[in-house]
C-alpha cells in the first residue's frame, strides 16, 4: 500500500504553473517533516522543498516555487510557477518521522514514506 498519493502533474509550456498535491492514504503525517523531491531521466534525484519546523527549498526552485501544508485538511502542496524546461521530471512526495536543518531535510535517505510520484513536463 502506497503511504502518499501525488496529483496534480502533467505538461504546461516554460513560464506557466502548475500545482501538485499530496495525500496520506490512510496514515496521518501531521508531526512529520513533509518534502518534495523530482528526478528527471539521467540524473539523481533532487530535493525541491520541504516542511518541518522550518520551510526549505532549493536553490534552483527558490523564489518560483511554494510549498504548504494543512494537517487538518492533510495536504501538502507544491505551487509551481514560472516553470522551465529544467523542472521537467517525475515529483514524489515523502514524509520524515524528524525535523531538522535543511542538510537533513534534504537527504532522501532519510524519508520513510513515499509516493509514487506524478510526472510534470515542461516544453519550451
Amino acid at each position: 500500500q502506497v503511504a502518499l498519493v501525488e496529483s496534480g502533474g502533467g505538461e504546461v509550456q516554460a513560464g506557466g504553473s502548475l500545482r501538485l498535491s499530496c495525500a496520506p492514504n490512510g496514515r496521518s503525517f501531521s508531526t512529520y517533516t513533509m518534502a518534495w523531491f523530482r528526478q528527471a531521466p539521467g540524473k539523481e534525484r533532487e530535493f525541491v522543498a520541504g516542511v518541518g519546523d522550518n520551510t526549505y527549498y532549493s536553490d534552483s526552485v527558490n523564489g518560483r516555487f511554494t510549498v504548504s501544508r494543512d494537517n487538518m485538511k492533510l495536504l501538502f502542496d507544491l505551487q509551481m510557477t514560472n516553470l522551465k524546461p529544467e523542472d521537467t521530471a517525475v515529483y514524489r512526495c515523502a514524509a520524515c518521522r524528524y525535523r531538522g536543518n535543511y542538510n537533513y531535510t534534504a537527504e532522501a535517505r532519510h524519508y520513510d514514506y513515499w509516493g509514487q510520484g506524478t510526472q510534470v513536463t515542461v516544453s519550451s
